[in-house]
Order: C-alpha cells, then structure tokens, then sequence
C-alpha cells in the first residue's frame, strides 16, 4: 500500500458497489482503498505514504449494514465505530459495541469503520481482541465477483493475506446469545489508545469461555490453555456458578500464558520481569479477571 511517487494521489475514483471497487483496483494496481482515512490521512499528512491514486468506498451502501445469515451476523466491512456503538447494535453483539464506543473520540468514531480496523491491523485495534475471541471470519471480495471466506486470526497473523486487488467486504460473527465483555486498560482517562485489552465471550451450546488479549503483541493473543481451564469449572447448569478464587485464577493464568516468565539463565534462575512489563502483566490480569466477572454475574 506505498508508493515511491512524490506527489499527492492524482486520481479518485468513487465506486457504488463491491464489484466496482475491485474492478478499480485492479485497473489502478497502485490505487489505495479509503473508507474512514483515519489511519491513511494520518500517514499522509506524516509524509508516510503519497498514493497515486484512491478508491473510495463511502458509497458503497451494501457494506454500511449487516443482516442475519444462519445465526450469524453478516457485518459489511463498512460500518462505523458510531454506528456500531449504538443500542440495537450493542443487544447484536456486546462486545464489538463495547470496543466500537471505546475506539476514540468522536470524530474517529465517526469516521473510522469495521474493515478499516481490520485491514489496517494496529495492534491497539479495539476491534480485533472482540473478533478474535468471536472466531469471525472475512469475506474477502475479488475479481469477477469472487468471494472467499478467512478466519479474523488467520489474517491478523499473516497465515493469509489480501491479494492484490481484494478487498474486505464483510465480517461473519457468530450470534452466541450470551454475555459478552470488552474491557480496555489506557494511559488517560476517556477513550484512549489501549495499553492492554480484553474481550471475553461466554458459549453455551459449547460449554465455553473464549478470551483475547490485544494491544500487548503485534496480533491478539487467545490464552487457549486457560480458556479450557476455567470452562471445566463453570457450573454451566447453575447460574454458571463460579468460585471467586477461580475467577483470581483465571486473571493470573490468562496474563502468564500472554506474558511468560523469561527464560532460565544458565545457572537455571529466573531473571524477573521489568517493572514495566511486571505492570503490564498485572493489567492483563486485572482485566481478565473483571471481564470473566462480569460476564458471569
């Protein structure tokens, strides 16, 4: 998505539907995408990157929605953090409202959208802990009206990657019908770029609690051992029942999966962690333990 051209991007092109993006994109090989800007004008008015030229999706309508599709909801990658901060949205999915209404201020609300935070991929992206722990999956639109289908976490990894010419035109999250939390540690008060995150659904039809930590490694982390864990001790009959030296376990297991020990010195000692990282670690358990609480309670 850079360019060695030194002036400003020379042609816009504004597409009505999916197809018509693509199609743009792959008549310009250079063109970027644009939907909010709110990461690409910040790394052009850095000097970070000129474009040649842009594809702008703000008038493609069919990804400004969602709908339901076999108990999933379909997210069209164009959605706003505003829009998806709101009521009916938030009673859709929780925790996905929850991290859209922590996203920022409200101009960045405003104007960034789903797709954006995903393709952009910033590790402090509020989205991605939410979509992780949901397991979505991208609906990725290519030529000719292709549409192929990758898992959040695969992409997020760089297990797969956009092609060239692709673009991300909608996200498939299961509807779990059960609580779901997102809490976000910053380094002010309000809406702020997140330290560390968390994301925490509960699945009953599976007996199980899925959690991902964001904003402490380059993608988010699933602490797969700890999920496991702590599902086998819910009374999943009960009110889902959990003792609270549980709940205290689980924070400390989540933040030691998410950040280990260093490794043992030749003599076989362990070094301690820096206080930095020591206090990221606490973050991460505080956060863990309250999400998995409230989710419970």
């Amino acid at each position: 998505m850079t360019t060695h051209a030194p002036q400003a991007a020379q042609a816009v092109t504004l597409p009505t539907t999916l197809d018509e993006a693509v199609a743009a994109l792959a008549a310009t090989p250079a063109a970027v995408p644009v939907a909010g800007g709110t990461d690409l004008m910040a790394a052009v008015n850095s000097g970070q990157l000129r474009p040649a030229a842009l594809v702008g999706l703000g008038r493609i309508s069919e990804i400004r929605g969602w709908q339901y599709q076999d108990g999933h909801a379909l997210l069209g990658a164009g959605l706003t953090h505003a829009r998806m901060g709101r009521p009916d949205f938030a009673a859709l999915i929780p925790a996905l409202a929850a991290a859209a209404r922590a996203a920022g201020p409200p101009h960045i609300r405003n104007a960034g959208t789903l797709g954006g935070n995903i393709a952009s991929a910033a590790p402090t992206g509020d989205a991605l802990p939410v979509l992780a722990a949901l397991e979505a999956t991208l609906i990725i639109a290519g030529a000719g009206g292709a549409r192929r289908e990758v898992p959040v976490s695969h992409l997020l990894a760089g297990m797969e990657m956009l092609r060239g010419g692709e673009l991300i035109g909608y996200v498939r999250v299961p509807l779990l019908h059960a609580p779901q939390v997102f809490l976000k540690a910053t380094g002010r008060t309000g809406p702020g770029r997140a330290l560390a995150s968390v994301a925490l659904v509960l699945d009953p039809a599976r007996r199980g609690v899925r959690c991902a930590v964001g904003a402490i490694a380059p993608m988010p982390l699933r602490p797969l051992e700890a999920e496991q864990w702590v599902s086998q001790l819910i009374d999943w009959d009960n009110d889902r029942a959990l003792v609270p030296e549980a709940l205290n376990a689980f924070g400390e297991y989540v933040a030691a999966a998410c950040i280990p020990d260093p490794a043992p010195e030749p003599d076989g000692s362990v070094p301690p962690l820096p206080p930095a990282v020591l206090h990221l670690r606490r973050s991460v358990a505080a956060l863990a333990r309250r999400a998995l609480g409230r989710a419970l309670s």
